[in-house]
């Protein structure tokens, strides 16, 4: 499949990317290496993983970071209650069990990581805001993501039977370490376009009207130009459109106190709602013409 063909099955299955971010992706796929998703949060990163899944036919394993995350609840960890369980049926059979039968694969828990790993399988490894993790659990993926092993000391090293796809998204809310960084293929998503936006709408919403989709998302374009505390993605936008199609809106109305019960869609904080009031709403409302005219002139 050609860089071309993946942007054309990206689209198929829902996912609208740009030439850049289609042959990023198809060149991780071609040198098996892992690609680092950076960008605000709400811009697509984690839909890119689910689409590509869903475009190679492939399992998606997802590894959702936060701040702790440690090698038993990312990779692996021992399956203790079996392990006692087993201990008290070998003394009811006065038996003395082995400590080489209790650390056998079978009583091994997989997490994330070892799932992708061993999966017999080929799959999309999801390696999700990984700027939420601490440094320490980035110098353990390192062995990961160069060699695509994990190593059990009880067990030796877990060679991955098929190399898995693996993105790493990262919303930059710390930095992340050079020695990650090299291991990646990297790309910056931005905000898509208006032209863009407006075929993400259409693609997910297409019974939504069309003026109602190019209105709405040319609002949502120069909302965030505003000085918000979080400024709203894609699925805000999504979310919003939806609503107002569920209103039966077929274009975005002049009064902008019909619009005002809707904005929880799009502004997620007591200060972003604060900010833009009823008189904010209608100059983004009213600007949308001429902006609309002065965006598709360039």
């Amino acid at each position: 499949m050609t860089d071309a063909a993946l942007r054309e099955a990206l689209y198929q299955a829902g996912y609208i990317a740009d030439e850049g971010l289609a042959t990023t992706l198809w060149l991780a796929g071609e040198l098996q290496r892992p690609l680092l998703l950076e960008g605000d949060a709400g811009v697509g990163k984690t839909a890119l993983a689910l689409a590509l899944a869903r475009v190679q036919g492939r399992r998606l394993v997802r590894l959702q970071c936060h701040e702790g995350l440690d090698l038993a609840q990312a990779a692996y960890e021992w399956n203790y209650g079996r392990q006692l369980l087993a201990i008290r049926l070998h003394e009811t059979q006065s038996e003395r069990v082995q400590e080489s039968d209790l650390f056998a694969r079978d009583y091994l828990l997989e997490r994330p990581l070892l799932t992708a790993i061993s999966s017999e399988l080929p799959c999309v490894l999801l390696i999700d805001e990984i700027d939420r993790a601490d440094e320490a659990f980035e110098a353990f993926l390192l062995e990961v993501l160069a060699d695509y092993q994990i190593t059990v000391p009880e067990l030796g090293t877990i060679t991955a039977r098929h190399v898995p796809a693996v993105l790493l998204t990262s919303n930059g809310t710390r930095e992340l370490s050079d020695a990650l960084r090299r291991r990646c293929l990297y790309h910056w998503l931005d905000y898509p376009t208006l032209a863009r936006e407006i075929a993400i709408v259409r693609a997910t919403l297409p019974l939504a009207e069309s003026a109602l989709v190019e209105q709405s998302v040319a609002f949502v374009q120069r909302l965030r130009r505003e000085d918000l505390g979080k400024t709203p993605g894609v699925a805000e936008t999504l979310d919003w459109i939806r609503a107002l199609h569920r209103l039966q809106m077929m274009a975005l109305p002049e009064d902008p106190h019909a619009l005002m019960s809707t904005l929880g869609c799009l502004l997620k904080t007591r200060e972003d709602r604060f900010q833009v009031g009823p008189e904010r709403v209608r100059q983004l409302i009213e600007g949308r013409r001429a902006v609309g005219v002065a965006e598709k002139a360039t």
